[in-house]
């Protein structure tokens, strides 16, 4: 079937494939099959210059196209990590840490370790040495779901 399409169609099997693909990256971004469309678009390419060459089969193609493919995808991750800028928001997405630094009153008692302070409309779970209830704490770190306190 393969050999069928690709002998019917010729080097454009190739470049149809890559519009298919980034066509279908414009519907569904993830920004992944822009470079697997690209490396089509080159095996298409290629196709238009080897097509008479005896060596030039249909498994040539598609592993020309499978390394090209590879090529791509790593050149991109590399061209779209290169180029991320830093977010005016580093703590969006990271509620804790962009607590780290704040001060808040005990709510309740730190014993064994564990207690809980409010801050802003939030009530978080805390970990520090034990401290009674109304005492003052700084926040040092944050894991997660829990907050590290030391007295202020």
């Amino acid at each position: 079937m393969i050999q069928r399409i690709v002998t019917e169609l010729g080097p454009w099997a190739w470049w149809v494939l890559g519009i298919v693909l980034l066509i279908l990256e414009v519907l569904l971004p993830g920004v992944f099959l822009v470079w697997i469309g690209i490396a089509a678009i080159v095996t298409g390419a290629l196709s238009l210059l080897l097509w008479g060459e005896a060596f030039w089969v249909w498994q040539v193609q598609w592993l020309a196209f499978a390394v090209l493919s590879l090529v791509a995808a790593v050149l991109g991750r590399r061209i779209v990590s290169r180029n991320g800028s830093a977010s005016d928001q580093p703590y969006l997405n990271q509620r804790g840490q962009s607590l780290v630094g704040r001060t808040a009153t005990l709510e309740h008692p730190l014993a064994e370790g564990r207690g809980r302070i409010r801050l802003d409309d939030t009530m978080w779970s805390v970990q520090g040495p034990d401290l009674p209830i109304g005492t003052r704490v700084r926040v040092t770190a944050s894991n997660g779901r829990d907050l590290t306190v030391e007295p202020a």
